[in-house]
């Protein structure tokens, strides 16, 4: 067996120097695509630098549109505008269509954002603090908008304190088919850079643990979710899971609704960074963050 692979990559120093010597490189360039299809997108731009014939391909179109969502050509209708734009993305091969769309996609006036999973090929979203809709956001009493660069949109909201706590947002979206989960990135505390070092002060964090936040998620196909936690855990990121939701219709344009509330007026809450909402394909790990489940 050891003697078979060493002919096949060219490697034995007697089979190579004979006539009939056979090696990787001589692998027909369709069966190298068939090996291909059953790699991840990494593994096949790995694989590309073996040899010419695996190099080769991996740029073919049937490859790549394999590992594209279906309804790619509704996602690259985001990716530049105008008459530019149409002849740019009707030359583009699925290779660079596929490395296209594994960059952030902005849309909504550039309040969010879409990619590919790179090693999937699957569809994640963000939706910046800006494009949600927050009570009192507009007084300055009560809310701030901080620049920072822990957030992808460079921009977090920071709740001081108010009495009623209310997050709602919406996206109208064509899912490829698959189960996605949606979360909210929120950080207890304010936090800051001095010399260098991240710090986090608590001094308006309050109120978190007198009532649970409830979240709810429901889609325009009759789909819903309600849940509700604590928050905690000061200084640092966590994701806190709305729901879920299942697309069946690639091309079918669904509408998300969701929010995060805690509206019990008996006590002021504060302290609190918004960031994003996020959503990525359910199971999948794509978050580097902890992640809290709430109770139904």
């Amino acid at each position: 067996m050891g003697a078979w692979v060493s002919v096949l990559l060219g490697m034995d120093g007697a089979a190579a120097a004979g006539p009939a010597a056979v090696g990787l490189g001589d692998l027909p360039e369709l069966c190298a695509a068939q090996v291909l299809l059953r790699l991840d997108p990494p593994e096949i731009c790995r694989l590309a630098q073996v040899n010419h014939a695996f190099r080769g391909a991996a740029g073919a179109d049937f490859v790549w549109e394999a590992k594209l969502p279906e309804n790619y050509n509704y996602l690259m209708e985001f990716v530049g505008s105008g008459d530019e734009g149409k002849r740019r993305r009707r030359r583009a091969g699925k290779k660079e269509i596929y490395a296209r769309l594994a960059r952030p996609v902005p849309f909504g006036d550039g309040k969010k954002e879409f990619w590919l999973d790179k090693n999937k090929g699957m569809i994640c979203m963000a939706l910046s603090s800006k494009a949600l809709v927050i009570t009192g956001i507009d007084d300055r009493r009560y809310w701030q908008h901080m620049p920072t660069s822990e957030s992808r949109f460079q921009s977090v909201a920071y709740l001081q304190q108010i009495w009623w706590f209310e997050v709602v947002g919406e996206v109208d979206f064509c899912f490829p088919v698959g189960t996605y989960s949606l979360y909210f990135r929120v950080h207890l505390g304010k936090f800051y850079r001095r010399f260098g070092r991240r710090q986090c002060t608590s001094e308006h964090v309050h109120g978190w643990d007198k009532k649970p936040v409830r979240f709810q998620l429901s889609t325009s196909d009759g789909q819903q979710a309600l849940s509700q936690c604590y928050l905690e855990e000061p200084g640092s990121w966590v994701l806190y899971h709305a729901g879920d939701f299942v697309a069946s219709k690639p091309d079918q344009l669904m509408k998300l609704k969701f929010s995060m509330a805690q509206i019990d007026c008996t006590h002021t809450k504060g302290g609190l960074c918004i960031d994003s909402v996020l959503i990525y394909p359910k199971g999948k790990g794509f978050h580097q963050e902890r992640v809290v489940r709430s109770q139904k």
